[in-house]
């Protein structure tokens, strides 16, 4: 199934299954992606996770039944997947900003989210400057942290501040600073988890003791789409990737997304500087004919 296609076809599955505790290992098995690339591309596309989409649309959905004035907020509740009511009301009062009894009296509080349209525009202008290439296996080390995909674009730069007041100087063990730790942020999927994924702030792995706390991982030998990003971060990085899934992907018929990690690859300099070079490793193959 092409991108866009499947994109479109995720959402028309959401919304005939809102009522079910569907999971985001469901959709992507629906559309044959993997859930990883999946919710990445979402998040990309959208600007959402896949379980703030689908809290928001049984939010709405639950505003117009207490409009409506048929159902009691128990019964709401348990509809709309919540285990008391009290979390439905809570969860009600955040989205719309008022308690369902509250909506009622001011039904112009109501919170209109409709479904999604998903279009995606292949624009032209400069193209996307990309190598393609054969990556052996690739053993790394560094420091290792499990994120959810609903929060991970919020936690994510607070770990590596962490890192960084940590590590970035001089009493850092010299093994930090042999195997270039902090040259890569590096997202691995966990099989069977569709919640969550690995992240490690990494660096070339060379053999040796790993130092306190610290993890190593392998990254399998595949081929690799290098895309390569100008300008400051994390303005160029995110512009690129948005670029990969707005335009890269629904553009070529050839290429799909293979393993289930990428790397982000950070080189050495002013990360504020407007020549400032980093890259974004996608793991592809080519599509079934």
């Amino acid at each position: 199934m092409e991108w866009l296609e499947a994109m479109k076809e995720a959402v028309n599955y959401m919304e005939a299954h809102l009522m079910e505790n569907i999971t985001a290992e469901d959709i992507a098995a629906h559309i044959n992606l993997s859930p990883f690339y999946f919710q990445k591309g979402f998040k990309i596309i959208t600007g959402m996770t896949i379980g703030a989409y689908l809290r928001s649309r049984r939010l709405y959905l639950a505003a117009l039944d207490v409009l409506a004035g048929n159902d009691r907020i128990i019964d709401l509740a348990y509809k709309y997947g919540y285990e008391t009511p009290e979390s439905f009301t809570k969860a009600f009062s955040r989205f719309h900003g008022a308690a369902p009894m509250q909506l009622k009296k001011n039904p112009d509080k109501l919170q209109v989210f409709q479904p999604l349209h998903i279009k995606i525009t292949v624009e032209g202008g400069s193209n996307l400057n990309y190598t393609m290439e054969k990556m052996d296996p690739l053993p790394v080390i560094g420091l290792e942290r499990i994120f959810s995909f609903d929060s991970a674009y919020d936690e994510i730069p607070s770990f590596w501040n962490s890192f960084k007041q940590k590590y970035c100087n001089k009493n850092a063990p010299a093994q930090v600073r042999d195997c270039c730790i902090g040259k890569y942020g590096i997202c691995i999927e966990i099989p069977g988890n569709s919640r969550d994924f690995r992240y490690i702030i990494a660096g070339d792995y060379r053999g040796g003791e790993l130092p306190e706390g610290m993890t190593q991982a392998l990254l399998p030998g595949c081929t690799i789409a290098k895309f390569r990003c100008t300008g400051p971060m994390p303005g160029s990085l995110q512009a690129v990737n948005s670029r990969i899934f707005n335009e890269w992907l629904p553009g070529n018929s050839r290429y799909e997304f293979a393993s289930g990690f990428n790397v982000e690859m950070y080189t050495m300099g002013d990360t504020h500087s407007y020549d400032y070079s980093s890259e974004i490793w996608i793991p592809i193959r080519e599509k079934k004919k």
